[in-house]
């Protein structure tokens, strides 16, 4: 759920433009976006992309509200919006920091985020996010250009209210179901191989580092599971200021305990 807090101001602002005046909404919006940037920091989490992005989005768009006409913010404000959070998160993508990552990373133990897996399924939800803002941008963006005289107001014209409301909002739905599945297959499957690190003295043999490795492994797996294939890397790193341990790098496997 900590990913509706990155969404929140661009919720907040749906909900309100058209129910509200427009600058009531956007200033609503930037106040969540400020917020939930502030909530961030002061519990020490590393700024996510996507909170960066919703406050230069609504600095924007708070900006051409207070500046442009009204028949103006009625025809592009939906596109707009949507164009803002469809470049943060092909932005997210291109720069190695895929959004959805940055979210479903926390709590998650250390071996999980560093599978290819992991990788993998948060890259591709993320760029399914990616393709339902691409989409609710283009939707949107058809009124005014087919249209002149749109208006995300108006609840009479099919090609209005189809273009700024239903198919838009009906991606948004879409992507959010095809996200579900992340939580279900976030853990490695068991022939996938983990990497993790433990901490040895610097003077051990290797069958007392295979010990540790095994030991390590067998804390970090769940229950009923049991490690196999564990191999330590070719050398270790001495710790900050303790020269008489290092860190080890090591791999394992999983299988079901046997009984």
């Amino acid at each position: 759920m900590a990913i509706l807090s990155g969404f929140a101001p661009w919720i907040v602002y749906w909900v309100l433009v058209g129910n509200v005046p427009f600058k009531v909404a956007v200033l609503a919006a930037l106040a969540i976006a400020v917020l939930s940037f502030v909530i961030g920091r002061v519990r020490g989490a590393t700024a996510r992309t996507l909170e960066l992005g919703a406050i230069g989005t609504f600095v924007v768009l708070t900006l051409l509200t207070f500046t442009l006409s009204q028949d103006f913010m009625e025809r592009w404000v939906q596109p707009l919006s949507s164009a803002g959070i469809f470049l943060v998160a092909l932005t997210s993508v291109l720069i190695g920091r895929p959004f959805v990552r940055e979210f479903a990373e926390v709590d998650q133990p250390t071996e999980v985020v560093k599978s290819e897996l992991f990788g993998q399924i948060t890259t591709l939800v993320t760029w399914i996010w990616v393709g339902a803002f691409a989409g609710m941008t283009v939707s949107s963006a058809i009124p005014p250009i087919v249209q002149g005289n749109a208006t995300l107001l108006d609840t009479r014209t099919p090609l209005s209210f189809v273009c700024y409301w239903v198919i838009p909002f009906s991606l948004l739905g879409l992507a959010a179901l095809a996200s579900r599945v992340l939580p279900e297959r976030m853990t490695p499957g068991d022939d996938v191989v983990r990497n993790t690190t433990f901490v040895a003295f610097a003077e051990m043999e290797i069958d007392q580092l295979i010990y540790l490795a095994t030991e390590h492994a067998n804390r970090e797996v769940g229950a009923g599971k049991e490690p196999y294939d564990i191999r330590i890397g070719s050398k270790g790193v001495p710790l900050v200021g303790d020269d008489t341990r290092e860190s080890w790098p090591s791999t394992y496997k999983v299988r079901d305990r046997k009984r």
